[in-house]
């Protein structure tokens, strides 16, 4: 049995981790911080980041060392009854250093900017006729499970419904601690395999539905001129009220030097349809704008792609194995139901772990 080694580049980032940590601490004691309050706000975030990295870093040092310790003693010791306790005491080691480096890597990810902004969820009925409208509508209850177990908050902004139990688009507002740098990820094509329940010769059918992921946008992240606007009125269609279907209370509103276009018949109101609308199109542009300026996010942005093709998937689910595929990190779960029914964690824990790595391996580069 071989001593566990602490990966390289983890080392680099958490020796790089521990050297800041102590400039902070010094800098906090210096009269010039203590006389600036913003200096020791500041100071104070980044100790707030830094310390739970340095502890965890600690810890993981003591395993390694205790790990060593018990390895050179399960060579060194010809008592077979010291040789068994030093192997036990070698394996068990062996699965804290595994889980303090993981949740080291999660520590060591930058805080994002954005991270804590609602996310602005589009969901649209892809390639599969009804079968991709049922399976937008199994996504969008996911998500709703998965805001529930997270005690978010869900603001619906526009349904659009195609067959009794299914959506054609739905488009609706998370609002928690987190909630935007947990669900990033999750944008793209979503392919579903299973037998639909129209289907009589029980032959399994690929339907898949697109998921967009966007920072809700605030107003001093972008102003939006309004001679840059067309906005349209019309009478909105499907079920609805005693008054949504007689009125011109739908609202569509393009963005010209762009060409993007929101179109919001929720409410009642064409007031709060075109509030609504507007908020759909800053959240749309403020992500266009950050894909734009930082490159992870813009290899991110191709991935949110809006065709519904089947092959540009990033995520199967697959009903006969009750399996979860994520094709990104090749990662499959085999508890369909449970990831259906809102347990996201392990799925939006491993692609945070994974774009870590890469932005690890990029820095090398």
């Amino acid at each position: 049995m071989k001593a566990a080694t602490l990966d390289p580049r983890l080392d680099d980032r958490l020796a790089d981790a521990e050297r800041r940590f102590t400039g902070v601490q010094e800098a906090l004691g210096s009269p010039g911080v203590l006389s600036s309050p913003d200096m020791l706000r500041e100071l104070g975030q980044e100790r707030a980041y830094l310390e739970p990295i340095v502890t965890a870093g600690q810890a993981l040092r003591d395993a390694l060392g205790e790990h060593a310790d018990a390895v050179e003693l399960i060579e060194e010791s010809v008592d077979p009854e010291m040789k068994a306790m030093a192997e036990e005491e070698a394996e068990s080691l062996a699965g804290q250093i595994e889980t303090l480096s993981v949740r080291l890597k999660e520590l060591l990810i930058p805080p994002d900017p954005l991270g804590d902004r609602p996310a602005v969820i589009e969901i649209r009925a892809g390639t599969g006729g009804d079968e991709a409208g049922l399976f937008a509508a199994d996504l969008m209850r996911m998500y709703r499970l998965y805001a529930e177990r997270n005690k978010w908050k869900m603001e619906l902004m526009n349904v659009s419904e195609g067959i009794p139990g299914s959506i054609k688009e739905a488009i609706f507002t998370l609002r928690g601690r987190g909630v935007y740098s947990r669900l990033r990820y999750e944008s793209g094509v979503h392919r579903v395999q299973r037998v639909p329940t129209t289907e009589s010769s029980g032959r399994i059918h690929t339907s898949a539905a697109t998921v967009a992921v966007l920072p809700e946008a605030e107003e001093v992240d972008l102003e939006i001129d309004p001679n840059d606007l067309r906005i349209d009125v019309y009478r909105s269609s499907g079920p609805g009220g005693q008054s949504v279907n007689t009125t011109d209370s739908a609202v569509r509103i393009t963005h010209i030097p762009s060409g993007l276009v929101v179109s919001i018949q929720d409410e009642k109101s064409q007031l709060k349809n075109k509030a609504k609308a507007l908020k759909v199109l800053r959240s749309r542009l403020l992500d266009h704008m950050v894909a734009e300026s930082e490159a992870k996010r813009a290899r991110e942005r191709r991935t949110q792609v809006g065709t519904g093709d089947r092959s540009a998937k990033i995520r199967t689910y697959n009903f006969p194995q009750s399996r979860v595929t994520d094709h990104r990190i090749g990662l499959t779960l085999h508890r369909l139901n449970d990831v259906l029914g809102g347990d996201l964690d392990e799925l939006t824990s491993a692609l945070r772990l994974a774009d870590q790595e890469e932005q690890m391996e990029a820095d090398e580069a």
